[in-house]
């Protein structure tokens, strides 16, 4: 049994997603919560694995359940008639008051879909203050300050440029035999009624600190240290510069994970896991 598991965290306090020893990570939470529930080793598969400090709305990720914990999670006088979709709120009961993570939804997941290889693109949201909208203590666990008067029009600019299938490599953190070719399918920003500065961002996948490189480069151009024609040029470059300075991940959030529709979804996973191309 497959059971998807849509997931949201305040990402401050972690030490990003995957577990690692010793460290407070958001898949370690959650998987000490589902052992509780459905003894064993529950063994989550993300979507999109978050650094240390970036928040989600709309983390995905997948859990196998063996015969064992199958039959631990149909048992019980209490068992509901979906013990499936009671899943998240018994996973909210063992997480407790007020938790910095939480499973929204359970449910079971369709036929060959897979919460990593399935998905067709992810979103990100940044969020930035600057002079015009000034500092708002209660939003400062996700919003990133920059002591300036952004010019919004030229980052938006600057990052509509960017759409297309490119090499991002200038983008990265470079991981090695990782490839950095992506295809960006949304960049842009706007003014929120708040005043705060807001990216949206869309691909199809990310490599390591892109999103937060772009924001960077784009409030290089909100400030004035770059043209808007300046992001493009540095992207065909292809490698890493001090040109701009990549952003903190307290501004960062994952805020949608997109997939195809059931048909389509192990095919979709057989085509994620071959390793992209340029073409």
């Amino acid at each position: 049994m497959r059971i998807r598991l849509d997931i949201a965290y305040d990402g401050t306090h972690f030490r990003g997603w995957a577990r690692q020893p010793g460290l407070r990570t958001v898949q370690g939470t959650l998987e000490t919560a589902l052992a509780r529930i459905l003894a064993g080793n529950p063994s989550l598969v993300v979507a999109g694995r978050t650094d240390a400090g970036v928040h989600s709305t709309g983390q995905v990720a997948h859990l196998d359940l063996d015969e064992a914990q199958r039959a631990r999670l149909e048992q019980g006088r209490r068992t509901p008639a979906d013990p499936v979709s009671a899943l998240a709120g018994r996973v909210r009961g063992v997480l407790g008051a007020y938790p910095d993570v939480t499973v929204t939804r359970t449910s079971l997941a369709p036929e060959g879909f897979d919460a990593r290889f399935s998905a067709v693109w992810r979103r990100y949201t940044y969020r930035i203050a600057d002079e015009v909208s000034g500092y708002d203590p209660l939003q400062r666990e996700r919003t990133t300050s920059v002591r300036a008067r952004l010019d919004v029009d030229a980052m938006d600019a600057a990052a509509r440029s960017l759409i297309g299938l490119h090499d991002f490599a200038a983008y990265c953190k470079p991981r090695e035999e990782a490839t950095t070719i992506r295809t960006l399918l949304e960049f842009d920003w706007h003014r929120a009624a708040d005043g705060a500065v807001v990216a949206n961002v869309r691909a199809d996948a990310f490599c390591h600190s892109m999103v937060r490189a772009l924001v960077g480069a784009c409030v290089a151009v909100g400030e004035g240290r770059l043209d808007p024609s300046d992001v493009v040029a540095l992207r065909d470059e292809g490698v890493r510069t001090s040109a701009f300075k990549v952003l903190a991940a307290r501004g960062l959030v994952l805020s949608e994970v997109g997939y195809p529709t059931d048909e389509l979804l192990a095919a979709r996973a057989e085509q994620t896991r071959a390793r992209r191309t340029r073409e």
